[in-house]
């Protein structure tokens, strides 16, 4: 196949799942992966391609839309969801890639023609030549308002609540780039070694160690990672190098006993339990999750790596604590939330979410936090974390939390991953501006007294 019909079949895989997405409300990482894997034929770079496209018009969407609309007589909100796609991806390509103007109108063109007929493809050559004019005159900063004003009003007041103005400005602009693949090593010992063999095995991809996570390797344009030497074999593990920080936060030590009360499919479990399972020691990792059906996931993904959970329990700590009954010396509480902070990887989240769900969600963490809080032992500790930097699921959920449980306190951190970047604060956020990961808050309190 030609270079030409590559680039064709990524542009095409992009249009296909920013049609899923709207038709279906699917999350796109999930739909390209598909894409990419039906499309055995795309080289590496082409792979690159239809991710950039994927995930760059959805992060403009909004913006693109209303540029399309202006030669649209009649607007573009009642077309064909697949011309529509077409139209996005033919004008982020125009507005924000190098590809030279006649050949993204061109292709587009030519791929309406054939899904919908020759009269819609005269419509969408009449749009696009249109387009591309506009787009002659674009600057960077009009690039970086785009960002910027494809935000939701409720999303940019509410960033600007948690960072400020030009805090919230940087956050959302923070590159179209689609962000690397975290892969986590099981021992930072280890992570030279397999830099090295990475390296090797995928000459044309990029491997570069982690900035915050010492078992962090950043991967891009090395394709599925799971095709690679090692993750078979349980040498390493794929997790975003902000959620691997978070985990190395609750400091656990040989022999404590820890629980993961929304552990998910394991990821940061995996990471405490290789941390308080030290040689000679005796580790007891729980793991706690609303959904058995993602702890069947967990059990395989640590046995993959050669660990286990001590115990696992089905939870939905806002109703309750379930069938858990110990206390424990560290009590990690991941909990869900509006994702915010993972916009770079899930540009949809933003089309999607509502004002009103800070609210539900905010009233959801704090009930999880302070049930959790139950079972730290007097003199342990509570790290609580979210993949959003909103004050609404951080700062003032921590405050809920501390007015609900006197006997806890803020207290500074105790693991060196997160002193580096908290100092003596209780609590910090990792920003994709400022540490280049995905942006989560993450807060320590301790125990002082019995709480059962």
């Amino acid at each position: 196949m030609t270079p030409a019909g590559r680039a064709n079949d990524a542009r095409g895989a992009a249009v296909r799942v920013l049609e899923r997405v709207e038709r279906e409300r699917s999350f796109a990482a999930p739909v390209l992966e598909a894409e990419l894997t039906r499309n055995v034929q795309l080289l590496p770079r082409d792979r690159a391609l239809a991710t950039e496209l994927t995930y760059g018009t959805l992060r403009v969407q909004p913006w693109l839309g209303q540029r399309v609309a202006r030669f649209a007589p009649r607007g573009i909100e009642k077309l064909d969801p697949r011309v529509r796609a077409h139209l996005l991806v033919a004008a982020y390509q125009l507005f924000f890639t190098r590809v030279p103007a006649f050949a993204a109108v061109s292709e587009a063109v030519r791929a309406v023609i054939a899904a919908r007929g020759a009269r819609v493809g005269a419509f969408a050559n009449a749009v696009l030549r249109k387009v591309a004019s506009d787009a002659a005159g674009v600057t960077d900063e009009d690039r970086a308002e785009a960002l910027v004003a494809s935000a939701p009003a409720w999303l940019r007041e509410a960033l600007g609540r948690a960072l400020g103005e030009s805090g919230a400005r940087a956050f959302l602009t923070c590159g179209l780039e689609p962000p690397p693949v975290g892969i986590r090593v099981e021992e930072a010992t280890e992570r030279g070694a397999w830099l090295a063999r990475l390296r090797d095995a995928a000459a044309e991809a990029r491997f570069e160690p982690g900035a915050v996570s010492p078992l962090c390797i950043l991967s891009r344009g090395a394709g599925k990672p799971q095709r690679l030497p090692g993750w078979s074999d349980g040498a390493w593990s794929v997790q975003e190098e902000g959620s691997q920080l978070a985990a190395l936060a609750v400091g656990a030590r040989p022999g404590e006993r820890i629980l993961d009360a929304c552990a998910g499919r394991g990821n940061k479990t995996a990471i405490l339990a290789r941390q308080a399972g030290a040689p000679g020691a005796i580790a007891a990792v729980d793991a706690c999750d609303a959904m058995p059906a993602k702890l069947d996931r967990l059990r395989e993904e640590l046995a993959r790596v050669g660990l286990a959970p001590h115990a696992t329990f089905a939870v939905d700590w806002r109703v309750g604590s379930g069938d858990v009954r110990d206390v424990y010396d560290r009590v990690l509480v991941d909990a869900p939330c509006s994702g915010v902070g993972t916009l770079r990887r899930r540009p949809e989240i933003a089309l999607r979410r509502e004002p009103f769900d800070l609210r539900d969600l905010a009233a959801a963490q704090t009930a999880i936090a302070i049930r959790a809080a139950g079972h730290v032992r007097p003199g342990g500790s509570l790290v609580y974390v979210v993949c959003s930097v909103l004050r609404e699921e951080s700062e003032d959920v921590v405050d809920a939390v501390l007015r609900a449980r006197p006997e806890l306190e803020p207290a500074p951190f105790d693991a060196p991953e997160a002193l580096a970047i908290a100092g003596v604060s209780s609590s910090f956020r990792l920003l994709p501006h400022v540490h280049a990961t995905d942006g989560y808050f993450v807060a320590r309190l301790r125990s002082r007294a019995t709480t059962l």
